[in-house]
């Protein structure tokens, strides 16, 4: 009895049409890059007569080519561009997509903040959950990995909160000990030595912020970048607040900080767990914080993961790299100490056997 060929898998067609008001340029990208990525990805060949698109390939992969054009039209429809990364986004979204899912469209075309023509938006669906918990929260932590814009979002939504006239301030604090670096043995004075570790704070504020107001800005005390340390005994109120690195905090830091919340004021909390610079032997603040706080009203946890991160391509493949690691040697931990307590057992019962 020989073995039946495959069923060959019939080729499906399906047709878009553009609307008019769409610039097919903008839609296809320079040289139709935005289609060749669509074809390559999804396995499917376009054919483009006007502003009629007609789409051949396997079903299943060739409803999701055609949502993902619709998807695209709709984002320009809104007035935002198309790039390479957008179509990856969109793909990347539609893939994941379950029943209870929001639109691609929707996700991208979420706009924070607009500055010299640059808008600020998540890039993901947990990015935008995350936008939208710290709305709905006087407290949000967001837990994720280096380049999940964790601490960029925030400090958008709090440049936001400002120029609404939501809070009076800005305050952007991080611990001052990383890389097991104190600064009391660094050399310079006491701005030059904190100066290196608020830098990426500046940074994200100048992106965000005409360059010339935020010098004004942070003279006149509107905006205030500083270390943790320098947040004890104050109340804070109708104020924006982020604290960063938080995994580099200790519990009685962590619970410093959360008890500077005054009346009309917004906390943000962002760290990466895997990424604790504290002394060996120190307990990270962040680490333990959820379950001290579980079940606490108006106070929420977003965590982030290797799939959000909105940096270099590489570096998302990076953290996914050593997610995998961590992982491995989570499971080869237990394994040994399985394998520990079997030995432990057995020379109970040796020694069990041997009294009797």
């Amino acid at each position: 009895m020989t073995d039946s060929p495959p069923t060959p898998i019939t080729a499906t067609r399906h047709t878009v049409v553009v609307p008019n008001s769409i610039d097919m340029v903008t839609l296809f990208g320079p040289g139709d890059e935005h289609l060749g990525i669509i074809e390559k990805n999804f396995g499917v060949q376009i054919h483009v007569r006007g502003n009629r698109l007609t789409l051949t390939g396997e079903t299943h992969e060739l409803e999701l080519a055609q949502k993902l054009i619709e998807e695209l039209v709709v984002i320009l429809r809104t007035g935002q561009g198309i790039t390479v990364d957008v179509v990856e986004r969109v793909e990347a979204m539609l893939r994941a997509q379950t029943p209870t899912s929001e639109r691609p469209a929707d996700v991208l075309s979420l706009n924070i903040l607009s500055n010299r023509g640059r808008s600020i938006r998540p890039k993901t669906l947990n990015q935008k959950r995350y936008v939208e918990t710290i709305d709905q929260h006087t407290i949000t932590f967001g837990i994720g990995p280096a380049g999940t814009g964790k601490t960029y979002l925030a400090m958008a939504k709090a440049v936001q909160a400002l120029q609404a006239k939501q809070v009076n301030r800005i305050i952007l604090t991080r611990p001052a000990v990383e890389a097991g670096e104190r600064l009391g043995y660094l050399p310079g004075t006491l701005s030059e030595k904190i100066d290196p570790y608020l830098r990426p704070l500046y940074d994200a504020l100048h992106d965000m912020l005409d360059p010339e107001s935020v010098p004004k800005l942070l003279a006149a005390g509107t905006i205030e970048v500083a270390p943790l340390a320098y947040m004890r005994g104050r109340s804070l109120n109708d104020s924006f607040i982020i604290l960063d690195e938080a995994q580099n905090t200790t519990p009685e830091q962590m619970k410093m900080f959360l008890t500077r919340l005054g009346f009309g004021s917004k906390i943000v909390v962002t760290g990466d767990v895997t990424q604790v610079d504290l002394p060996s032997g120190t307990t990270s603040g962040l680490r333990i914080i959820e379950g001290i706080l579980d079940g606490v009203e108006d106070l929420a946890f977003v965590r982030l993961t290797s799939s959000d991160v909105v940096r270099h391509k590489l570096v998302a493949r990076i953290v996914a790299a050593y997610d995998e690691f961590d992982a491995q040697k989570e499971a080869q931990k237990e394994a040994q100490k399985a394998e520990r307590d079997i030995r432990q057992n057995r020379r109970f019962e040796n020694q069990k056997d041997d009294a009797e």
